[in-house]
């Protein structure tokens, strides 16, 4: 009898020192140390009750329990590639790339079970039907579309799930390996296309520089002879001018003289010695000359220009 009491005491004590163990872990379970851009979203009972904030908060033990635990800062959540059908019907591959962050901590855990799932979700239905009113070609060129109507569409219902879309980003749009071969031998052909076209337009271009150049050259050439000419031709009409001004005033002058005293006897000897010494080259041999019959006859030919000597 007295063992069983024993038993019966050591049980006891086992209860409350489990009791106690219990209340203790509880208690420092109860204290909080809540991180910076965290909330932590506390329930009572089973039913909501405050949202911790950054710093020290202190709960009920046994009453309070920390129920969800909110990451306020931006994350990323990737979209894994699914399969689309363009407005052509061609099959393609999209993924991409969701940033969103947590603005209403108790509508993220009260609004919806998994918000990331449901973004995701979301984000995959949204892109297959803009892919669907988009030819292929246009799927390449139309990023920015479709990642505008996801965050579009995410932010209507990221409203009730407090939480904010950033910004959606396509990573890869990857289409059959035959409509790649396809693109790829286009993608050849715009280029052969353009390089036979800007050699071409290069050709022409050194065709118009080189036409240019000649016709610039014999503009050059015959400005050149002309200025030339007309160069010599006022020389030789300065010359002709010049010649023609000195015998003028030659002449005045020998008028002068001849008119001049004993001008006319001057004029006369000077004639005489000019006649003689054209006598000088007839004695050379091989001259043919006819003379007149009357060449000594200097008094005459004198007369004949009006020197005679009076």
């Amino acid at each position: 009898m007295q063992g069983f009491e024993l038993n019966t005491d050591f049980i006891v004590m086992a209860i409350w020192g489990l009791l106690f163990i219990v209340f203790i872990l509880k208690l420092f379970q109860s204290i909080r140390l809540v991180p910076t851009k965290s909330a932590y979203i506390v329930e009572r009972l089973g039913k909501y009750h405050s949202t911790l904030d950054a710093g020290f908060h202190a709960l009920i033990p046994f009453f309070d329990k920390v129920a969800y635990l909110h990451d306020l800062k931006e994350e990323t959540i990737s979209v894994p590639p699914q399969e689309c059908f363009s407005k052509d019907e061609v099959n393609v591959e999209v993924d991409g790339v969701i940033y969103i962050s947590v603005v209403d901590p108790v509508k993220a855990s009260y609004g919806i079970t998994d918000y990331r799932y449901a973004a995701i979700q979301l984000a995959q239905t949204t892109t297959r039907s803009v892919i669907g009113t988009l030819e292929l070609d246009r799927t390449f060129e139309e990023r920015d579309v479709i990642s505008a109507k996801v965050v579009e569409v995410l932010d209507q219902a990221g409203a009730m799930w407090g939480i904010r879309v950033h910004r959606y980003e396509i990573k890869n749009i990857t289409p059959p390996q035959t409509v790649k071969n396809a693109m790829e031998m286009q993608v050849n052909a715009e280029r052969e296309r353009r390089a036979v076209l800007a050699k071409s337009e290069g050709d022409k271009q050194s065709k118009i520089n080189r036409s240019e150049g000649i016709k610039a050259e014999v503009i050059n050439r015959s400005e050149g002879e002309m200025q030339k000419r007309i160069n010599e031709a006022e020389g030789k009409a300065e010359e002709i001018l010049t010649i023609s001004k000195a015998t003028a005033s030659s002449i005045a002058m020998l008028a002068d003289v001849i008119a001049a005293p004993g001008g006319q006897n001057a004029l006369r000897m000077q004639l005489g010695e000019q006649y003689l010494k054209q006598f000088k080259g007839l004695s050379q041999q091989g001259n043919k000359v006819i003379l007149p019959g009357n060449m000594m006859d200097f008094e005459h030919w004198l007369s004949s220009i009006d020197l005679k000597q009076k």
